[in-house]
């Protein structure tokens, strides 16, 4: 053998031993996995159709754990080892558990996702006429691009609190015979000057108010005649009058269905992929679970759109609570419990888009196809508002998926300078739990239609069932 073949293959061993490389998720799927991610995301698109608010996320939720043994968790009960619970909060964020064969006292693994998606809510009196047009105002919720909402088809969901007491849950634009909404646009023989603005100013939140009727109400003679007419057709659905708006939760989301993209299907469109593809990763995981070595839990908040505030968030001492109740059912302080768990912070990171690439840092990006994205920190610019995991969690996580064969990569959020982002992780680091962020890559994420690949969704719920499953 000549010596420039032995150098060559020598030079090959170093790049084997030596060389990380990025390989396509799709030459890595062992036998019976293609059939396993396609069952999987046919789950997934079920979930994203029945669930386009956190409330309809937490009813879908319900349905599927009972379905797998879970029930509701009475304070002061006895827990034994496989027991299945959950907690609701609030009707719009709920926590589950199975309890493990070691006490709390060792800790639990815990998955945290959040079931909240950027949307347009409706103000606190927002029926109104004008010039024989009835519209609903709005208020934008989270982080949306405001001229992405404009003229497409939308959905109204959400509840009504009565007075009496009664909570009317109101769904109009998903069944197949109902009406849809819109919010009009500028035409472009007129909207010159409006071209000239930048995208973040060419369409005002004010302006986005969203188009619900025209049609005077007959036999009247009287003003905003489309106002009333509107009315009367909520009150004949719902038993609302106008001044009930003040207690509703009303919002306008995309009246777009999960769909699968692509000549070849490898990719879903959706509404509200953040983070319900990572909360349904989580959730689909947890509920394969009988009886682990350590406790699981899966959190699926809220309001983490905003920032994680309120009742509902991960702020919130209501996940402490549940997790307190678990631990003095065993006789073990919930300090004690929270300085021995780990939590996976599932939530989605971007993905790589060619069409943007000046935004994106190639080499610590995440790309479509290659599976669960490990984000070590999050945060704007120099880290800030990130938790930023140890390197020795970093490569407990590395080796407990790859023991369960998990297609993985690492990811980052654009260039540093670029902008930046948050997730649950920085409050669950708060309580003195080690978090690590990990989450699928999305294309066009807080997009009214965001776009995800099916091997990274099947890869990150197998991820959240490893770590579920990790001693």
């Amino acid at each position: 053998m000549s010596e420039e073949k032995k150098e060559q293959t020598r030079g090959e061993q170093l790049r084997r031993a030596l060389l990380y490389e990025k390989k396509n998720g799709y030459d890595r799927l062992i036998e019976g996995e293609l059939e396993a991610m396609e069952a999987y995301c046919t789950g997934y698109k079920q979930f994203l159709d029945a669930g386009k608010t956190e409330r309809e996320c937490v009813d879908r939720t319900i349905t599927l754990a009972e379905k797998a043994g879970f029930r509701p968790y009475v304070r002061g009960t006895e827990l034994k080892a496989g027991d299945k619970v959950y907690r609701i909060n609030r009707g719009k964020a709920i926590t589950l558990a199975v309890i493990g064969k070691k006490s709390l006292a060792e800790g639990a693994n815990i998955g945290a996702a959040h079931i909240d998606s950027p949307r347009l809510d409706l103000k606190q009196n927002p029926l109104y006429e004008t010039d024989e047009l009835a519209y609903l105002k709005t208020h934008y919720y989270g982080g949306i691009r405001k001229y992405q909402w404009v003229t497409i088809p939308l959905e109204l969901h959400g509840v009504v609190a009565l007075k009496s007491g009664q909570t009317v849950r109101v769904s109009v634009g998903n069944g197949p015979d109902d009406p849809l909404f819109t919010i009009g646009d500028l035409l472009p023989h007129l909207g010159v000057e409006q071209s000239k603005k930048p995208l973040g100013e060419a369409i005002p939140a004010e302006s986005l108010n969203i188009l619900v009727g025209s049609r005077p109400l007959e036999d009247d003679e009287g003003k905003e005649r489309v106002k009333l007419a509107a009315l009367e057709l909520l009150n004949r659905k719902y038993g609302i009058t106008e001044e009930d708006f003040i207690s509703a939760e009303l919002c306008a989301v995309p009246a777009f269905n999960a769909r699968d993209i692509g000549f070849d299907r490898s990719l879903i469109g959706s509404y509200g992929h953040d983070d319900r593809v990572c909360a349904y990763a989580t959730l689909t995981a947890i509920l394969q679970l009988n009886d682990p070595e350590y406790t699981a839990v899966c959190m699926l908040a809220d309001k983490e759109e905003i920032g994680s505030e309120g009742v509902t968030g991960m702020k919130s001492a209501a996940f402490d609570t549940f997790m307190e109740d678990l631990c003095q059912a065993q006789g073990v302080p919930l300090r004690v419990c929270f300085e021995k768990s780990f939590c996976l912070s599932a939530d989605v990171t971007a993905a790589y888009d060619p069409n943007f690439a000046e935004v994106y840092e190639k080499r610590n990006s995440a790309f479509v196809n290659y599976g669960m994205g490990l984000c070590k920190y999050t945060g704007a610019r120099g880290k800030s508002g990130a938790s930023d995991a140890s390197a020795e969690l970093v490569a407990r996580v590395r080796r407990v998926l790859d023991s369960a064969n998990v297609v993985w990569q690492m990811a980052e959020l654009g260039k540093v300078d670029a902008g930046g982002g948050g997730t649950v992780a920085a409050y669950m680091a708060q309580r003195n739990i080690d978090t690590l962020d990990a989450g699928v890559p999305v294309l066009s994420m807080h997009a009214p239609f965001e776009t995800v690949g099916k091997l990274d969704c099947y890869m990150t719920f197998k991820g959240m069932k490893a770590i579920f499953e990790m001693i």
